[in-house]
């Protein structure tokens, strides 16, 4: 919708969701409000118009108050879309899987400790990642870390070893290519 024409458009959700709501109940089916949240994605400047005209959304007959961010899926969205909260989110839970690892990692094969690292780690990073397409160089930068703690911890290499022939040895795409792919 238009920044300069918030209401109308508001006023065009609510009625098509009430609409929506009258087919669910006609057909033994129920929208349940309280697992709703609404979120409204625009850039710095229409958002600035529109915090301070709009303070809930109306959908299916619900008000429903607007969030900073949501979950998607799994994935966190912002009203910006950095998806910083998300990448933070996952580089603290692939964290945790990377130190568990590591405690382990001289009792594990090579064969086994990779296989760790993919179904552990490697999974996440490849989870929706290409709702990350485009988004702040610190952002890759944040996960391709992580990927390259992981290739260290697998071929137990130093902590301050170059990690490209590392990752070129376990066939592991970089970070920002996995996104592009």
């Amino acid at each position: 919708m238009r920044a300069d024409k918030t209401s109308a458009g508001l006023s065009v959700l609510a009625a098509c969701t009430a609409d929506v709501r009258h087919w669910y109940m006609q057909n033994g089916l129920q929208l349940n409000p309280d697992k709703s949240e609404a979120l409204i994605v625009r850039t710095a400047h229409q958002l600035r118009a529109a915090t301070s005209t709009v303070s809930s959304v109306t959908v299916a007959d619900v008000s429903l108050p607007i969030s900073n961010e949501m979950k998607v899926l799994g994935v966190i969205l912002d009203r910006h879309l950095t998806f910083e909260n998300y990448v933070s989110a996952v580089a603290r839970s692939c964290n945790y899987h990377i130190q568990a690892i590591r405690h382990i990692r001289h009792l594990l094969s090579t064969q086994l400790a990779q296989t760790l690292a993919c179904s552990l780690i490697l999974s996440m990073l490849n989870y929706c990642n290409t709702v990350l397409h485009g988004i702040a160089r610190g952002n890759i930068q944040k996960l391709q870390r992580i990927q390259n703690s992981a290739a260290r911890i697998v071929l137990q290499a130093p902590r301050r070893s170059h990690t490209k022939p590392l990752l070129r040895q376990l066939h592991w795409l970089p970070v920002h290519h996995r996104i592009t792919y």
